[in-house]
């Protein structure tokens, strides 16, 4: 069910696999996307069951309307029952153990904590959005908060790998006007842009410098959802938020 859960300095990153929830075929079995075609009920059953596990309150994380695109909501808490979602690809708080989540199924997912401003953000960085700048526009949402670059903890999840993203040659070439670091080739010696690469280098170049990689290829991994490879699937989840205050070890976790 989670893939991976780590802590540092009282932040918590966490994401998903595919396993342990209650969807059917051919979203099977934990879908955590609302408007990929599941069951809404399941949808529910499942979003409940990964907050659960991560010994989370699922009425205190906070979802996004995904579109691939720059913007970014700050938040400071989850959205109203009356509200509609906005269209946004990265949220940012400062409130202490509101959790905040990102669905992908092959885009990057990116976690942000700034522990000592107490500030959290979560992007969703596709290949438009990484071109569009969404995790620079975090970063700054999260300065605006207190948080300095030089403090920022950054994780990224599980994502087609630049091996296997094959794009356009023209494609390619236009990611890597925005960003050169994105620029790849598949195995097969095809053109292939590599977006987690690239988020890492904007990152870079903001001053972030503890960060850390997924090693898991979506495309490649059947314990993982891929849009690339199947069209019709589930979404995974990222997660991060910080300990209410006295909470935590303060280290790496499993």
């Amino acid at each position: 069910m989670i893939g991976q859960h780590s802590l540092v300095s009282g932040a918590h990153f966490a994401f998903t696999d595919r396993w342990g929830g209650v969807s059917a075929a051919p979203y099977e079995e934990l879908n955590l996307g609302g408007a990929v075609g599941d069951d809404p009920a399941s949808v529910r059953a499942n979003r409940e069951l990964a907050a659960e596990s991560l010994g989370l309150d699922p009425g205190l994380v906070v979802w996004m309307n995904q579109v691939h695109g720059p913007d970014v909501a700050v938040v400071d808490g989850p959205w109203g029952a009356d509200v509609e979602i906005p269209s946004v690809d990265a949220v940012v708080t400062a409130r202490r153990g509101l959790a905040l989540a990102v669905l992908t199924a092959d885009c990057t997912p990116v976690l942000l904590a700034d522990p000592v401003a107490g500030v959290v953000a979560a992007a969703h960085a596709g290949r438009p959005g990484m071109v569009a700048g969404v995790v620079p526009a975090a970063v700054r949402a999260m300065i605006s908060l207190g948080a300095e670059p030089s403090r920022i903890t950054a994780r990224t999840g599980p994502a087609v790998c630049g091996r296997c993203y094959e794009v356009p040659a023209a494609m390619r070439d236009e990611v890597a006007l925005a960003e050169p670091a994105a620029r790849s080739e598949t195995s097969w010696g095809t053109p292939a842009v590599d977006v987690t690469a690239g988020v890492h280098a904007q990152l870079a170049a903001l001053g972030v410098s503890d960060r850390q990689a997924s090693t898991v290829c979506t495309l490649e991994s059947r314990d993982h959802y891929s849009y690339r490879r199947d069209r019709t699937t589930g979404r995974l989840a990222g997660y991060v938020w910080l300990d209410a205050e006295g909470e935590g070890s303060g280290h790496d976790g499993p």
